[in-house]
Formats: structure tokens, C-alpha cells, sequence
């Protein structure tokens, strides 16, 4: 029989399972890197014939299963078999709405070495990442961590799938002929919004690297490649479109100056009249405050950014000219941010 803890007893065990809950990471991580999701089927199996199976140490193995069955990551039977549950199914390869590479993302080696100066960047208010790996973030992704920028670029076509569907059940693109999807990593919403609209043009504007690896449905053979252009370069930098609707997906979260810059582009490459529509994640209305909290201060971390309330969203885009019309709910994470490019 277990005692009923006392209320500073419950508060003592929160705060202990919260100083090691990088253990809940390290272990999810874990299971991807060892396979362990895709080689537990339907049905349970013992940690003996998972560790045969994945060429692990059983003992070390069941272990893992445990810690991670402790926070609701496969579920421990009566027997000692360990089955999949409705959380570790979405790490498999095959699951359609998987979570395994933004899973590895959110655990790549560089966020362990970033969030233990979380106190220096709180204290200053800016990025530490130059500071800890020598380059601002996405140079030392390309340039010294391809893998990881890999994993970075799956991670976010993995999370734009579904939401690229909302947006295009959302967004009423109305007698517009073309859009550009602005800093759109690898074209899962242009693409979305191509097959949509069969008389539809886009553009798709990203850095180099992630343009190269984009949709192939929007490169040359792809079913959408005589009505997609990719325009390779840095969106602070410029913006060489001219279209009739600019999307603007979770971009908007870097520096300040960063987030200035791409507007200020956009709006100088547009016609008057143009829409320009954003669309982010509130850190303020969100059905995920754990997550998106954490991704608010990662962005600290990172870039120096921030995940946007809709009142410093509204601010931003104002600041750069841009009256905001209407404000859509897209899903419980997702907001848009309709408004249209001033007469100059």
C-alpha cells in the first residue's frame, strides 16, 4: 500500500523529477538512435528479444523501456513485455503524422550544449550559440553540422505536413495567380497550396542548402515543377519576387533586426495591393504552453528571437507598414495574420 504524500512531499517529488528531466529527452533519443520504435510491432515483446533485435544490451535495454514507460512513452505489461502506447507510436518511421525527426531535432548535440548557458542569455537578453560553437546558428549548421542540418530540414517538413493542410483549408487565396512562400524551407506548403490550385504559380525562397533539398514535387520532373520557381538566398537579405500573395510561416521569431529586415524586403519587392500573410505559433493562445514556452526560449538560445504574442506580432508588422486585417485561428497552434502592402 502506498502513502498519500503530503502536499510538500508532491511539490519535493515535481521539483525532483524536474532537475532530471533531461533524462525524459536523452531517453527518447535514445530509442530513436537505437531503433528501438520500429522494431517493437503490434504486438508486446520482452526487452530480450527488442535488445536481439537491435543489437543492444538487454538489462541496459529494459532500463531505458522503463524510464521512458514512466512518462507515458510505451507502456510496461504485468508480465515485464512492453507494448507500444498512442506517445511511441508517433516515433516509428511509418506512423503518418511521426514525430521522429523533429524528436531528434529537439535532442541534437548542439541543444545540450546551448541550454546549460539558458542563465547567461536570460540575464543579457541575447543568443549564446556564437558564443558556444564560434557561428551564429544556421552557418554552424551548414557548415559544420550537415547532419544535424538534415535532421533540421525533416523536422520541419515533418511539422509543416499537417499544418500546410490547415493553412490551405484556411487560407482563401482568392483571384491571386502567385505566391511566394518566404523563408518556406523545403516547399511542403507551396507544394500543399499547388495541388490545391491548379492555376497556381509560386515561389519558393529559402537558403541554398534547403532549397536544394526541396519538395520533388516542386524540382525539375516534379508534378508541380512547371509552376514552382526556387529562388536560392538569405530572405533577410532580399527578396527578388514579385507576387500576389507573400506567406510568412514561423519566420518571424529570429532577432528583431532580422525579423525588420524580411518584411521591409518583402514589402519593397511587392506591388501595392499585395497581400502578406503570417502565420505563427502563440506563445500567449496555444494548446501546447509546455512546448511552446520551450521552443520561446530555445529561440533565445539559438537566434535571439521569440515566439510571438499576437499583440507583438501585430506590433512587428505594423513597425514595418503592414496594417493587420483579419486574425485566423488555423488549429490550436497555429494563427494567421492577414494584411496587404500599403499604397506607397
Amino acid at each position: 500500500m502506498v502513502e498519500t504524500a503530503a502536499p510538500q512531499q508532491v511539490a519535493g517529488m515535481r521539483l525532483r523529477e524536474l532537475a532530471f528531466g533531461a533524462v525524459t529527452a536523452a531517453g527518447v533519443r535514445a530509442a530513436l538512435r537505437l531503433g528501438i520504435p520500429d522494431a517493437l510491432g503490434t504486438n508486446p515483446e520482452t526487452p530480450d528479444t527488442l535488445a536481439e533485435r537491435t543489437d543492444v544490451d538487454p538489462r541496459a535495454l529494459r532500463r531505458l523501456l522503463r524510464a521512458l514507460a514512466s512518462h507515458g512513452i510505451f507502456t510496461e505489461q504485468p508480465d515485464g513485455r512492453f507494448a507500444h502506447n498512442d506517445a511511441s507510436r508517433l516515433l516509428r518511421s511509418d506512423t503518418p503524422s511521426s514525430m521522429r525527426h523533429v524528436t531528434l531535432w529537439a535532442t541534437e548535440p548542439w541543444t545540450w550544449q546551448v541550454w546549460p548557458r539558458l542563465d547567461e542569455a536570460v540575464r543579457e537578453g541575447r543568443s549564446v550559440f556564437a558564443d558556444v560553437h564560434g557561428k551564429e546558428f544556421f552557418d554552424y549548421l551548414h557548415a559544420d553540422a550537415p547532419e544535424s542540418a538534415e535532421v533540421f530540414n525533416q523536422a520541419m517538413t515533418q511539422s509543416s505536413r499537417q499544418a500546410a493542410e490547415d493553412v490551405a483549408d484556411v487560407l482563401d487565396l482568392g483571384d491571386a495567380r502567385t505566391v511566394a512562400d518566404v523563408g518556406g524551407g523545403q516547399g511542403m506548403m507551396l507544394a500543399t497550396l499547388l495541388e490545391r490550385n491548379s492555376d497556381l504559380r509560386g515561389y519558393l525562397l529559402d537558403l541554398p542548402a534547403v532549397v536544394a533539398q526541396s519538395d520533388p514535387r516542386l524540382r525539375a520532373g516534379g508534378a508541380f515543377a512547371d509552376r514552382a520557381t526556387l529562388v536560392a538566398g538569405d530572405v533577410r537579405d532580399d527578396v527578388p519576387v514579385a507576387a500576389d500573395v507573400y506567406i510568412v510561416k514561423n519566420l518571424l521569431e529570429w532577432d528583431e533586426d532580422s525579423t525588420r529586415r524580411t518584411l521591409a524586403n518583402i514589402i519593397s519587392a511587392a506591388e501595392p495591393g499585395a497581400r502578406v500573410v503570417v502565420i505563427e505559433n502563440l506563445v500567449d493562445e496555444t494548446s501546447s504552453p509546455k512546448f511552446t514556452t520551450a521552443m520561446d526560449l530555445l529561440l533565445l538560445l539559438n537566434v535571439g528571437g521569440a515566439k510571438h504574442t499576437r499583440d507583438s506580432l501585430v506590433t512587428a508588422m505594423g513597425r514595418a507598414g503592414l496594417a493587420t486585417g483579419e486574425i485566423t485561428s488555423i488549429n490550436p497552434s497555429l494563427h494567421m495574420f492577414d494584411s496587404v502592402v500599403p499604397d506607397e
